[in-house]
This record gives structure tokens, sequence and C-alpha cells, in this order.
């Protein structure tokens, strides 16, 4: 409990024990296996604290029991069910989210929705398809193998789609082909009480609609606290015709920043361009087997025609020179280009390979980026002055960075260390006309940031919108808001 308090949680998860202090109304367990079969609801502990957490660091809150609906009927059913009797329901995709967004405060049903995995409507004419929330987005590019098309948003993890949308996720592509957001053309919603609609219409797909309050855009970062997405209809993008990718390094944190910030000044129109602080090099260079200098370090990927690529990688070199970088190599095959990449995406094992048997937490903030330079600089001085191990890597392309922190959860002052410091970049990042979250969402450990962010007047209306849709307050409770 010491750690929870310290860290703003105590209000949220003192409310929960492995036994709820809720318990489902009678016979509730078999109104559920009517809807969807025995074999498809569980209240074994152990499932139930699978489905309490996800990768971040708050305290497990496992359901009361867990569902797995296969057809959307049955999630209409299930949260009927739930809406008659005020049980509260928390959507569960892959569990890889990083704010607690899956854990169940104030107990009730988990919906797993993972084997509602249909891949239906692929229109390649369109550069569109629809998914339901089973489907990850591996899944979904293994299964556009040979259409020309891919879906290029990437978190890192295999995430579900639909998990993707609900989180409002980024990743590594995000400077070119956007975040979930505009890649989302439509989603289909079963609303707290079990009734459907479709976000954009059914069967509709339009690129761009002027028809009235973007219903898409409302859900897309709802982070379960509106209704369970079942079917997201995405955009696709054709594959590029030439890859190349390098690393560059740097003689400074805020030479690496600077570079980044000069190539989309000058239009280069690169693909992906991520920042790796030293420490996170040498974290990422040891846990992958790579011989990297301990030197600040840009990872750019630059995507388009072969006679294209040529031109975007002379001047992409002509300002990583300008900025003191060195070492740029490119690597065009997919084998040393899938090498360089595995090394990025190892970093949250790599950062807690630096103090095993610690725990890990990471934060994430988004600032314009004529204030990037200025942000990663202060950020990194206030890790070294708050003695706390926290390497940085970031999509900086997009004025995105995270710290993974690396801490004992047994020494509460280290702890009290974690909470002040991720209270000051959150603000920081405020202060210079960002947000708090650019890509892991609010969840548990970011709405009193939330409040800073959009003030009173901006919270009171997310409430509205809340009580209009979920007059209960059974939608995943206890987050966002």
């Amino acid at each position: 409990m010491a750690l929870r308090r310290v860290l703003g949680l105590g209000a949220a998860l003192g409310r929960r024990s492995c036994c709820s202090q809720h318990p489902l109304p009678p016979d509730f367990v078999e109104a559920l296996r009517a809807v969807v079969g025995g074999p498809n609801v569980s209240t074994a502990m152990a499932v139930r604290e699978q489905h309490g957490h996800d990768e971040s660091m708050h305290a497990c809150a496992p359901p009361d029991a867990v569902v797995w609906p296969q057809a959307v009927g049955q999630v209409q059913e299930l949260a009927a069910l739930c809406h008659r009797c005020h049980v509260p329901m928390v959507p569960f995709g892959t569990g890889t989210g990083l704010e607690g967004g899956v854990n169940a405060v104030q107990g009730g049903v988990c919906f797993d929705l993972s084997r509602m995995d249909a891949i239906t409507e692929l229109s390649l004419e369109d550069f569109s398809v629809a998914v339901e929330p089973g489907v990850t987005r591996k899944a979904l590019n293994s299964y556009l193998r040979g259409t020309g098309l891919w879906f290029p948003v990437d978190p890192g993890a295999d995430a579900s789609l639909c998990g993707m949308a609900a989180t409002g996720a980024s990743g590594t592509n995000a400077v070119r082909y956007g975040t979930m957001r505009p890649n989302v053309l439509n989603l289909r919603v079963v609303l707290p009480d079990g009734r459907l609609f479709h976000t954009a219409g059914p069967g509709r797909q339009p690129r761009k609609r002027a028809a009235g309050y973007d219903l898409t855009s409302l859900f897309v970062g709802s982070e379960g606290t509106l209704g369970f997405l079942t079917q997201a209809t995405l955009r696709l993008h054709p594959l590029p015709e030439a890859t190349a990718a390098t690393i560059a390094t740097f003689p400074s944190v805020r030479a690496a920043v600077d570079c980044t910030v000069q190539v989309l000044q000058a239009a280069v129109p690169v693909a992906r361009i991520e920042f790796l602080d030293e420490v996170m090099v040498g974290a990422c260079g040891r846990f992958s087997g790579l011989e990297l200098p301990e030197a600040p370090l840009l990872l750019l990927e630059l995507h388009g025609s072969r006679h294209s690529l040529a031109e975007q990688q002379r001047q992409a070199e002509e300002i990583v020179r300008l900025n003191g970088g060195s070492g740029v190599a490119w690597a065009e095959e997919p084998e040393e280009r899938g090498r360089l990449w595995d090394m990025r995406h190892s970093a949250w094992y790599a950062a807690l390979a630096l103090r095993p048997g610690c725990q890990g937490y990471s934060t994430d903030v988004c600032v314009p980026i004529s204030r990037l330079p200025d942000v990663v600089v202060e950020t990194k001085r206030d890790l070294q002055d708050s003695s706390l191990t926290g390497p940085m890597v970031g999509h900086v392309g997009d004025g995105n960075f995270h710290c993974i922190l690396v801490f004992n959860r047994q020494d509460p002052a280290e702890a009290q260390r974690i909470h002040a410091f991720t209270q000051r970049l959150g603000r920081r990042a405020l202060a210079a006309g960002g947000t708090c979250t650019g890509e892991h969402g609010v969840g548990l450990g970011k709405r009193a940031l939330l409040l800073e962010e959009l003030g009173p007047e901006g919270l009171d209306t997310l409430r509205c919108i809340k009580a209009a849709l979920d007059p209960h307050n059974l939608m995943n409770p206890g987050k966002v808001l």
C-alpha cells in the first residue's frame, strides 16, 4: 500500500482487494454462462489476476469474473445484463497498455475480446479493411502480405488494433503515417446498455466527412470508458518501393534532438526518426548484442521510390554532419533493417536489464517540435539530479518521448522520487505547450495532469459526455476522469 500512496493510487486501488467489496449479484455468473457458454466464463483467481493488470506499474486489481464473447451479439447481451444489474465492465485486448487501463479498480466483469478475430471488408481499391478486436497489428500485416498494402501504426508491442484505437496508440511510424486517430475510418461500438451503432454509419468508410459531430474521433482514445469497440475500419497504405534505415551518433543529447528538428524543417520525408540517449543506447546494445558507441543516437528510416530515396539520404546525411553526427551507413536489406528495429523495440527489456529484479515504469509526454530540444535536455538533467535510472527513448519526429524508469518497488524513497519526477515531467510538457501523454493514455496515473491540461471546463465537458453515454459509470470506472 505504501507504493500506491506514494504514486497517488491509494484512492483508486484502495477500494479493491482480491475479494470484491461489492460481490456480483446472486446467479449473475450463471447468467453470463447462459450467454456465452460455461467454458467462456471464469472466476478462477489466476485468470482474474491475469486480467487485472497491464504492463504498467499499477498494482493488480482483478475483476470478479472474466468472459470471452465470440460475436458482437454476445457483447451486446453481456453489456445489457451488466447494465441492468449495475455491474462494472472492463474491455480487455492484449493487456499491453502502460497506464493501468485494464485494472478493474471497482471489480465487475472483464470482457476479453481476443476470440473475436475476424478480418473482413478488405478493399484493395479503397485502401481499407475491417478488423475485430482480437486482431493484432502483426496478424493484420501478415494477412495483407502480397497485397502491396500494410497498416503502419506500430507502438512496438503486438497490440490489438481495436485496443490501439481505444488508447489512441501511436509509435515509430507516426511522423509519416500518423497515429491511430487519422487511420480509423469507422468504429462499430457496443454502448454500455447493449445498443449497437457505427460511428460513421453502417458500412461507411469515407476518407473525410463533415456530417455532424466526429463520433469516430470521440471513441478513439476513450480508453474503454464509453463503450466496447467491436470492429474498426482502418485506412491502409501502399508499401514503399524502397526503404533505408541508418543509425547516427551525436556528441550530445541536444545535438541529436536539434538534428531531428532540422530534418523536419528541411522537409525530408522521414518515415521514422527515433532518439535514444546514451544510457538507452548502452542498454540496448548489450541486450541485443550490437556494438554501438554509447552516445546519443538517432535511428532514421526513409520510405519512397528508389530514385527519391537517394536524394532523401543525401539530405539527411548533410544535416547529421552539420550537427556533429557520425556513423551514417544505410541498411536497405530487410534483415539488416530488422536487426536495427529489433534493437529499438527491445528498449523496455533492455532498460529492465540495467537493474535486475527491479520494476519498470514507462511514462511519455509530447511537446511542439520547436520546444523539443529544451524539454529533452531539461528532462535529462532532472533525471540525473534525481539519481534515477531512467533511460530516454522517443518518437522525436512528432515531439513524443519516453522515460523508462527502473526502480526498486521495496524502496519508498525511490518510489517517491519517481512520482515527483513524473509529475514534473508532465508539467514541463504542459508548460511547453504540449500534452501529458502523447500515446500511452491517461488511465489511472495521469488524471490529475489531465485536469491541469484541459482545465476545469474541459474536464467538466468530458464528464458530461461520459454521463450522457454511461450514466451509471459502469464502463471502465476509475479511469481518465
